[in-house]
């Protein structure tokens, strides 16, 4: 039996170095999903020509996170029904394979920190050939700065800022996309990459000057711990109900997170307010507390008495705590 596999490996190695078979693995650049729920990265291998009967081919998924400086981790080994997964991702990955050739990765559900390169590798014993698909959240990029004012929080001090808000720092790819799609803001704020930047749509005075075109505009890498700015966070996550709590007086601040705690929920997060308003299309025309001190409202359909004349999330900023508001909730899916 082993001289007769070995006689197989054999002609196999010479029809491949013959040119005659050859392996093809595919995928597309990019996927994009939204942080808690699923998504497929597509991988397809295929031999031309096309073999007569299926070989046994070892499948490895590895991934290099954002900002990973050329460190690939592990995620998946499978061989024929036999798999194994690694690290944070143990439990939460599968291959799909839907069709022969099929060596999809299924990620459920998505974490925060799973965006990346994902590498799907495909080896038969005879060859080893790879693809790469880069992870990308779907999300909404937005400005923050610290109770105490604005210009006040280091490098570390706006990512801790941004995690308490249910979101992380944002890249400059979706700094650049959020511009893309309209984010005028003249504060500069901390990026994740250790850059400090300001998208700027409309040049004025008060943003650089009118001579500079639009853009998103960079301070450059700056000391982590020394410099001080605001924050730009971006959040991609749907896993709960956001509302705006129907009461019948207005709340101060303790008596805000209490009626919500009352009511099954609990006080929201700025990063889930965002991501109600971008995902979900809430439009609620009542200002309301969030879970950091300040106050906000999201409006999808801009009108009369609700802010400007553009959608957003309008903010009051951090007022006092013994003043009467409403109050924006949350609640857990799942």
């Amino acid at each position: 039996m082993a001289i007769i596999i070995r006689t197989l490996l054999m002609e196999m190695a010479m029809e491949m170095a013959m040119g005659r078979i050859r392996l093809h693995v595919e995928s597309p650049e990019t996927v994009s999903a939204v942080q808690g729920s699923n998504v497929t990265l597509p991988c397809h291998y295929r031999y031309e020509p096309a073999l007569s009967s299926p070989r046994r081919t070892r499948v490895k998924w590895s991934w290099q996170p954002v900002n990973g400086e050329g460190q690939e981790h592990d995620v998946m080994v499978a061989i024929g029904t036999r798999h194994r997964s690694y690290g944070d991702f143990k439990g939460r990955v599968r291959l799909r394979r839907n069709a022969p050739g099929d060596a999809s990765l299924v990620i459920n559900p998505l974490q925060s920190d799973d965006t990346g390169r994902y590498r799907c590798e495909i080896i038969d014993g005879l060859e080893d050939e790879s693809v790469t698909v880069q992870l990308e959240f779907r999300g909404v990029v937005f400005p923050y700065h610290s109770i105490r004012g604005r210009y006040l929080m280091n490098f570390h001090e706006a990512k801790e800022a941004c995690e308490k808000q249910d979101s992380h720092l944002a890249t400059f790819e979706q700094l650049y996309a959020a511009w893309e799609g309209g984010l005028d803001w003249c504060n500069a704020g901390w990026l994740m990459d250790g850059t400090a930047q300001y998208p700027v749509v409309v040049p004025r005075d008060a943003c650089g000057g009118t001579d500079l075109a639009p853009g998103v505009r960079s301070y450059g890498v700056r000391d982590k711990s020394l410099d001080r700015f605001d924050a730009f966070c971006f959040t991609s996550s749907i896993r709960g109900e956001v509302y705006f709590l129907q009461h019948p007086v207005k709340l101060n601040f303790t008596e805000a997170a209490e009626a919500c705690q009352n009511d099954g929920g609990r006080i929201a997060k700025v990063g889930q307010l965002y991501a109600a308003w971008k995902f979900v299309g809430l439009d609620q025309c009542d200002a309301g507390w969030l879970a950091d001190g300040s106050v906000r409202y999201p409006i999808i359909q801009p009108r009369a008495n609700c802010g400007t004349s553009e959608a957003g999330v309008r903010s009051f900023g951090f007022p006092p705590k013994h003043l009467k508001h409403g109050v924006y909730c949350y609640k857990v899916r799942w």
